[in-house]
């Protein structure tokens, strides 16, 4: 028996099929063409589908159920807004059990479905209680339990990313000020930055982007700080201190077995996990109990299609 898992994201759509091994055995994508609306997106997430497996010499019969990983929450009522896909209020469960009639269909937040395939067969397999945050753009993030994905009592749960951990000198995306994703997002590591490059502070960093400011990314803030940068370390140091904070919290709250960090901001684990435990232990309330490992994701991109094809 086969799972199949579509990775659906703001210029592409991806889906796979997957072993009961979490095996991505074949796979196939296409464009999200945002432009032509909510039914015609669904009708592209149906054909690439149905060409898979028929490009695979497989049947819809063949696949116990299909998985969606959607960026957005989905309520109770199978309602997605996404304003990325240009999506308010679209009844996707309806529009998903309308396509596929022959088989279980599944849907969850994409940072939730990351979440979901590294409890099962990544960094965070085996364990009971297991918090994910993916650290990219924005943040986002995931909470299983015993191999489930937790979303509360009305599917709004597990949006780590905007738990108010202090106040910040700018709003999040969201409109509230103090979220995660404002300390602790690629695109918060470059405000900061620049913010200080703007003061006057002097750095190699505006050097990499060639001197123009809009021109830096989080990769330069952290190939800087290997440099020992002054802007680069208050920027990143800053950074890991919030991140601390947050997973404190999370520790005082749920003790998971294990916290796993995924996103393109990971690429830099080498710095981000660099005494982390010590900033986490000063926070928590029993610090000289042992607490959740802290480690970097390994599916990488694949997450998102094998958390998706073993949602349930």
């Amino acid at each position: 028996m086969y799972f199949v898992g579509v990775d659906i994201g703001g210029t592409g759509v991806q889906a796979g099929v997957v072993n009961e091994l979490g095996e991505i055995l074949f796979r196939k994508e296409c464009i999200t063409n945002v432009d032509s609306g909510f039914e015609c997106v669904m009708d592209d997430i149906n054909n690439l589908v149905r060409e898979l497996l028929k490009e695979n010499n497989l049947n819809i019969e063949d696949i116990k159920s299909i998985g969606f990983g959607v960026p957005s929450f989905i309520n109770k009522k199978g309602l997605v807004t996404c304003v990325n896909l240009g999506w308010y209020e679209v009844n996707f469960m309806e529009a998903l059990e309308k396509r596929f009639p022959e088989v279980k269909v599944y849907a969850e937040n994409d940072a939730t479905v990351a979440a979901v395939g590294e409890a099962k067969f990544g960094s965070m397999k085996d364990k009971d209680t297991a918090i994910m945050y993916t650290l990219g753009t924005g943040v986002g993030g995931g909470i299983v339990i015993n191999g489930k994905a937790f979303t509360g009592a009305h599917g709004m749960g597990s949006e780590i990313g905007h738990t108010i951990i202090g106040e910040n000198y700018f709003n999040c995306n969201c409109g509230n000020n103090g979220c995660l994703e404002s300390f602790c997002s690629a695109t918060a590591i470059i405000k900061y930055a620049q913010k200080l490059i703007e003061e006057g502070r002097k750095s190699i960093i505006l050097d990499m982007a060639h001197g123009d400011i809009e021109k830096v990314n989080a990769k330069m803030v952290f190939d800087a700080f290997r440099e020992n940068d002054e802007v680069a370390l208050e920027t990143i140091n800053r950074f890991k201190s919030y991140l601390s904070k947050a997973m404190a919290g999370m520790i005082n709250t749920l003790d998971p077995d294990v916290i796993s960090i995924g996103g393109g901001v990971s690429r830099a684990s080498d710095i981000i996990l660099d005494g982390i435990e010590g900033l986490i232990r000063e926070q928590i309330l029993y610090q000289k109990e042992e607490f959740a490992n802290i480690v970097c994701a390994t599916l990488g991109a694949d997450a998102g299609i094998i958390g998706a094809a073993f949602l349930n």
